[in-house]
């Protein structure tokens, strides 16, 4: 018996419908889901303000895809469907990244194997945060049903290749936000069907927060915080990083602990005692700080003491006369009787 002219060999079949799927997927901007130290992020290339790439599945769950919008919906509804279900079910910890990843991975394949169906045209990748780092989770399901545990990033779309070749040069699970954001811009800038410049308004990006208050750790980054993320914090010269110190003598003591003191002076012309200021003074290691105004004080105080009035004996010498003393008179005593 012949075999009919339209006959297709499985093998020709499947390799056709895979060609066909990628062929899709390919003409989609590449999205990326990377952790960093308090989550995950979700970054990709959306224009669009209404039709989104990336969004919220569950409390602790995320979702990125690209390929058809109509198809990769699909998906994402009734993975939100599911997942409510299920939690009210049974309990709101019960719906794990790792469910939902192995429904749509079913759902995929039983599509992709169906003789009178498209294969859908889609790529996606679902991502867990975790109470610590080590516990996140993301998964990465191709249009066949395939499934595979990614433990750094995952990159989908037409030029993952590409893009995930930069992100491996420079890529650290725990580096911040900020300079994970930056990174996953330039992989995306290394797709050679965009351009040199990726603008805030031109990106599509959300973090699962595993530090936010909330019981829902989905969160969807303003142009304002992706403008603020992606620049760089401006470097303080060290001109003004470095206080200004204040210049201190230091004179060493003879004996260790001996805090030296300043006498005080008396002042020129006058029967006045001038006294000099406070000197400010600490020991350390048997060393003595005076601060630069006591020192000062102190010396202009001698010098004033100095060029005072002269010695009698100087005073005599330029012809000048000293008063003498008086003395006391002697105190009178009845004479006796």
């Amino acid at each position: 018996m012949s075999q009919p002219v339209f006959y297709v060999s499985p093998e020709q079949q499947v390799k056709d419908r895979a060609e066909f799927a990628r062929s899709g997927i390919a003409k989609g901007r590449s999205v990326i889901v990377a952790r960093y130290g308090d989550g995950i992020l979700f970054v990709g290339e959306n224009r669009s303000k209404s039709l989104h790439k990336i969004a919220e599945i569950y409390d602790r769950i995320g979702f990125a895809a690209v390929g058809r919008y109509n198809e990769f919906e699909n998906l994402r509804v009734a993975g939100i469907r599911h997942a409510d279900v299920r939690g009210y079910a049974y309990d709101r910890r019960d719906v794990t990244g790792r469910m939902l990843a192995g429904a749509y991975a079913q759902l995929l394949g039983t599509i992709f194997s169906a003789v009178m169906e498209k294969p859908y045209e889609v790529e996606m990748v679902l991502a867990e945060v975790g109470a610590t780092a080590e516990s996140d989770e993301i998964y990465r399901l191709s249009f066949d049903g395939s499934i595979t545990d990614e433990s750094q990033f995952a990159v989908i779309g037409g030029a993952a290749d590409a893009v995930g070749q930069v992100l491996r040069q420079s890529f650290d699970a725990s580096m911040e936000l900020g300079a994970v954001l930056r990174l996953a811009i330039q992989a995306l800038i290394a797709d050679p069907r965009g351009g040199n410049e990726l603008t805030a308004n031109a990106l599509e990006v959300a973090v699962l927060d595993r530090t936010r208050a909330s019981a829902r750790k989905f969160r969807r980054l303003s142009v304002d915080e992706i403008t603020a993320l992606t620049t760089p914090a401006p470097k303080a010269s060290p001109a003004a990083a470095a206080p200004r110190r204040r210049r201190k003598a230091t004179a060493t003591s003879g004996a260790s602990g001996e805090v030296p003191t300043t006498d005080a002076a008396a002042s020129a012309g006058s029967g006045k005692a001038a006294t000099t200021d406070a000197a400010t003074t600490s020991v350390e290691s048997g060393s003595t700080t005076i601060s630069r105004k006591s020192r000062a004080t102190g010396s202009a105080a001698r010098r004033a003491e100095s060029s005072a009035a002269p010695a009698p004996a100087e005073a005599e010498a330029v012809g000048e006369t000293v008063a003498p003393k008086r003395r006391r008179a002697p105190r009178k005593t009845p004479d006796a009787q």
